[in-house]
């Protein structure tokens, strides 16, 4: 019922005493003013003002809301200030929530980016695999998610909302088969997980533990997961010493490479796509749409190098 204008004027009333200055003081007309005033009035239901001849003097209503307008307005010019600010990407909060294994390559590279090009834009981050981070998403937790999927599944498998997620794809990471220098097929340039039916195996989060069985199944048999961890350094570390054979992602090779494996490619090949996941509400939000972008320019720097290698971020 009472509006930023209508305040404006009671305020503008008070301090000049009369219609004519009010209006001065505001650029309006004065019959503009009388209209807003008289429209306030029947909004409210009672008198707001005693014309005096040229004067006026404010009712006890009156008084009331130009008592309360400077707090009122303060406020919403301060609003106005901030969202001016976000739109601007002066300022401006994201979440971001990725799976562990994009979080020591891809996403530094993107919080970088970010921080470069808008300084004043904060950038939060959490780490959760897919299922957790898109859980997040939805209820309002966290602004972006990096999520993945292997091929033929699903982005949000075990989701029964796809179609409230904006899905931007970054990168195709390929998954490779790290064995110990010394195995026998190290040698090679490629393998067929069928050689390894017997060997123990390393695996990582459920959904790669997942995806290695689908592989295995589709090949013939049942791994003997004698390891688990989803820390791949730690996954690394256990095939160097010969504990076993593992699936491992490009992006955990670019970032934590170990001397001590050979990482394959496997025959058929397989790969995962690596996602932005957001809404599209918050695509119009320019801080997200910023660092969904940010993501998108990492992943194309990351693409373009070699597993073990980290191109710098910066160009000279």
């Amino acid at each position: 019922m009472i509006d930023a204008a209508g305040l404006r004027v009671m305020r503008a009333i008070s301090e000049e005493g009369s219609f004519t200055a009010a209006a001065a003081s505001l650029g309006y007309s004065q019959p503009a003013i009388s209209q807003m005033v008289r429209r306030l009035e029947e909004r409210l239901g009672t008198p707001l003002v005693e014309r005096l001849g040229r004067n006026v003097r404010l009712t006890e209503a009156g008084q009331v809301l130009a008592r309360h307008a400077g707090a009122v307005l303060t406020a919403i010019d301060t609003a106005e200030s901030e969202v001016a600010a976000i739109a601007g990407l002066r300022s401006g909060r994201v979440r971001l929530m990725a799976f562990p294994s994009s979080s020591s390559s891809l996403v530094p590279r993107a919080l970088a980016l970010v921080r470069e090009r808008f300084p004043d834009v904060r950038v939060s981050f959490a780490e959760g695999e897919p299922p957790e981070s898109l859980a997040a998403l939805r209820a309002g937790d966290c602004d972006v998610a990096v999520a993945f999927s292997y091929e033929d599944v699903d982005v949000s498998r075990g989701e029964d909302d796809l179609d409230a997620f904006e899905i931007k794809p970054l990168l195709e990471d390929q998954v490779r088969l790290a064995l110990p220098l010394d195995h026998p097929l190290a040698a090679g340039d490629s393998v067929k997980l069928s050689e390894f039916a017997d060997e123990p195996w390393i695996a990582g989060c459920p959904r790669c533990r997942g995806h290695l069985l689908t592989l295995a199944g589709n090949s013939g048999f049942a791994p003997n997961v004698a390891f688990e961890t989803e820390d791949y350094v730690a996954v690394l570390g256990l095939v160097a010493e010969g504990l076993g054979v593992a699936l491992v992602p490009d992006l955990i090779l670019r970032s934590a490479p170990n001397s001590g494996i050979r990482a394959l490619p496997i025959d058929p090949p397989s790969r995962r796509t690596v996602y932005a996941v957001t809404t599209p509400d918050l695509t119009k939000v320019p801080a997200v749409a910023a660092t969904v972008q940010a993501l998108v320019d990492a992943a194309d720097c990351l693409e373009g190098a070699a597993p073990g290698t980290l191109p710098p971020t910066r160009t000279a």
